[in-house]
Parts: C-alpha cells; sequence; structure tokens
C-alpha cells in the first residue's frame, strides 16, 4: 500500500524507521532487532539506504522482509549520493519486483571521501532530479522526500529551502518527512510556512529519541537541530546515567509526540536506530492517542 494513503487518514499514527547491516554477518541480528519494532505494529518502516551507498545492497533486503514476513508496509531509501543512472534504473526495478510500493528520494549523507568530489560529475545534484527519474520510470511509485524545519544546513535561508521544496513536489514528490527537531514550535512554524507557500502534500513530522549523551553532538552535526533549553537540562542532569538518560529520552520523544498529536500533526515518524526496546517505550507511552 501506499504510503500517502496511509498518511492521509486523519488519524494519529507511529511509523518507524530502521537501518540496514553493513556487512553480511550483521544482517540476522539487525534483521532480528527489525522484526521486533515491526511487531510492535506502525502504520509503515523505513529502510536507509546508508552514507554514501555504503550499506545499499541490505536495503532492499530488510524492506522486503519486512513487508512480506513481518507484515508492515516499507519504505526503501534511495540517494542521489554514489548514485548513476544506471544504478537508480536496477534499483527502481529491484524495488517494483519485491513488490515495494514507496520510495524515499533523497540527496544522502556524505562520507569524507565524497565531500572531496567535484559535484558536477555526479549523475544527480539534487534529489529533486532523482525524485523525477524514479517518476518517470514508475509513475505510480509512491516518492517521499525529505524536509528541513531548522532549513537544511547548505541552505542560505528558508525561503529558498521552501522554494526547492516546491521543485520536488512538482517533479513528484507525494509526501514529505522532516528531519528531526526537539522544538516543536520550529515545526509549526515551518508547516504554517509552506501552506502558505502553496506546498499542500502530507508532511510527517520526524522524531529523533535521545537516549544516550553521545548523540547529542551527532544530532547537532546531522542537522544543525535546536536544544531548546529544557533538553538540555535534560541531558545535563541525566547524561551521566545511562539508564536514567535512556528512559529521559524516551519520554521527551513521547512528549513531543503527543504534543504534535494535539496540534494536529497526526503522522510521526520515529528514528529508532534499531532499538526495539526504545521504540517500545515510546509507543506504549502514546497508545491511546492512537
Amino acid at each position: 500500500m501506499k504510503i500517502s494513503d496511509l498518511i492521509v487518514s486523519g488519524v494519529p499514527s507511529v511509523s518507524f524507521e530502521v537501518f540496514p547491516p553493513k556487512t553480511s554477518d550483521r544482517f540476522e541480528s539487525v534483521a532480528s532487532a527489525v522484526e521486533k519494532i515491526a511487531a510492535l505494529k506502525p502504520n509503515f518502516m523505513s529502510v536507509t539506504y546508508g552514507a554514501g551507498g555504503g550499506t545499499s545492497e541490505y536495503t532492499l533486503d530488510l524492506a522486503e522482509k519486512i513487508r512480506e514476513q513481518y507484515g508492515v508496509e516499507s519504505l526503501a531509501h534511495l540517494t542521489c549520493v554514489s548514485s548513476s543512472k544506471e544504478t537508480v534504473r536496477e534499483r527502481i526495478a529491484a524495488i517494483k519486483n519485491a513488490g515495494i510500493e514507496n520510495v524515499m528520494a533523497l540527496r544522502g549523507d556524505l562520507t569524507p571521501e565524497l565531500e572531496k568530489t567535484d559535484r558536477s560529475t555526479w549523475a544527480y545534484a539534487h534529489a529533486t532530479e532523482l525524485i523525477a527519474d524514479i517518476k518517470e520510470l514508475a509513475p505510480d511509485m509512491c516518492v517521499g522526500a525529505a524536509c528541513y524545519p531548522e532549513v537544511h544546513p547548505e541552505s542560505e535561508n528558508q525561503k529558498d529551502d521552501i522554494f526547492y521544496l516546491k521543485k520536488k513536489v512538482e517533479a513528484g514528490a507525494d509526501f514529505f518527512t522532516t528531519q528531526m527537531f526537539f522544538d516543536n514550535s520550529l515545526l509549526y512554524n515551518f508547516l504554517y510556512k509552506i501552506r502558505e507557500a502553496g506546498i499542500t502534500v502530507p508532511v510527517v513530522a520526524g522524531v529523533m529519541p535521545i537516549t544516550s549523551a553521545g548523540q547529542v553532538e551527532r544530532a547537532i552535526k546531522l542537522s544543525g537541530s535546536f536544544m531548546p533549553r529544557r533538553f538540555v537540562s535534560l541531558v545535563d542532569a541525566f547524561g551521566p546515567n545511562p539508564a536514567a538518560m535512556k528512559q529521559a529520552g524516551i519520554v521527551y520523544a513521547a512528549d513531543q509526540i503527543i504534543d504534535l498529536f494535539a496540534n494536529g500533526v497526526n503522522n510521526v515518524h520515529v528514528y529508532t536506530m534499531n532499538k526495539p526496546d526504545v521504540a517500545a517505550g515510546i509507543l506504549s507511552l502514546v497508545r491511546e492517542m492512537l
């Protein structure tokens, strides 16, 4: 089933993101964790592609297993980074053959090696181009794209960001999933601005549970996220105690989700980091809202 159909009912829902293993010997252990997350019956599950496409060969294997064996609709990521036109044709054909109807089209994270390359030589400079190609290769494919409530790290301002979001919609994006954020007011402001700009496709709110102090620096590096004082105080107080920090991170994420639901943002995508206990902990706190 298409994600665009799953997220327009007006009923609150939670979906989960997982990532594939880096090596084949880790596939079964990752699949075991993913199976436990799927057993929570999320609205859908997405499978990442890895920085520079480094884990791409396992993305489809895991997405197919989620759909066929675990009974949850899946969304396979596909990135511009390191992808040739031929690679994209092959990936889309394989995704279609696996019966998967949903693709997340992204620019992708850059490895240190890729950051040194000449981007003018890339087959795809921007996700917009990838979206257009996917729609040409598979017109019925449901295509998701990313958006940044706090401005893409490489954008000069939010006005430019919204301009390029419109380009993604024009290219065929059916819905957006946001990068992580820790202050819901930033998302509400962002949603107001894109609707004013005429962007009407559904937006799924991406929530990252921070369950260890070490995740904070990486989260800031990845997305440039603003850390509200309330969140900083939480990390300061509980960061040195791993068990307390995990519980506090779960509660903070659940509180974000409850506030989102209360304000009409009905679809939330949780970046689980392949941790079934974290996914289950969050879901237990919001279950009655679903």
